[in-house]
């Protein structure tokens, strides 16, 4: 949902929102976050992908600001990268981004942040709904729901959704 009116870009970048907000064309658009199922598989994911960092030579970020193309700015729940980041916002592609669903996502714009993180040039998102507990993998051209594991090549990465729905079990009452 838009909040206010169309906004220069200076002034988005210059604003701390709580929660941070996307930035589209002039326009502030709110994220819907902060639910128990969306936060424990967020946490859970970066300590999945902690884990594995030195090994896969990755560098993990919660809810940084991407800037996906002039006028555009994300904030993906996880972004990875293959290289280290220069401080404040991301201007190059990360490796992957993740996005986790809450209930009051709508697809349209779900696919829409998607569409832009791949226009950007990041290689690999993962869409993850752990009400459903489905996952989904998208590389440019390449849109498949995922059965056993969310994967990435070079650096090879593979997290189990079994285990990551397994644990977000232990956490969260049904």
């Amino acid at each position: 949902m838009a909040v206010g009116t169309m906004v220069p870009v200076e002034e988005y970048l210059s604003t701390a929102y709580q929660p941070d907000c996307d930035y589209v064309d002039g326009e502030i658009i709110e994220r819907n976050m902060g639910e128990s199922d969306h936060a424990g598989l967020q946490g859970w994911l970066i300590a999945l992908l902690h884990s594995r960092r030195r090994e896969a030579g990755i560098h993990i970020f919660p809810e940084i600001r991407v800037q996906v193309s002039a006028r555009r700015f994300r904030i993906p729940d996880v972004a990875v990268t293959t290289a280290k980041v220069s401080r404040g916002v991301l201007r190059e592609p990360p490796f992957l981004c993740v996005e986790i669903l809450s209930p009051e996502d709508r697809m349209s714009r779900v696919e829409a942040r998607i569409d832009d993180f791949l226009n950007f040039g990041v290689r690999y998102v993962w869409l993850i709904d752990p009400r459903r507990k489905k996952a989904w993998s998208y590389t440019a051209g390449i849109r498949s729901e995922v059965a056993d594991a969310l994967c990435t090549a070079n650096p090879e990465i593979s997290i189990s959704l079994n285990e990551v729905f397994s644990a977000l079990d232990e956490d969260i009452d049904s």
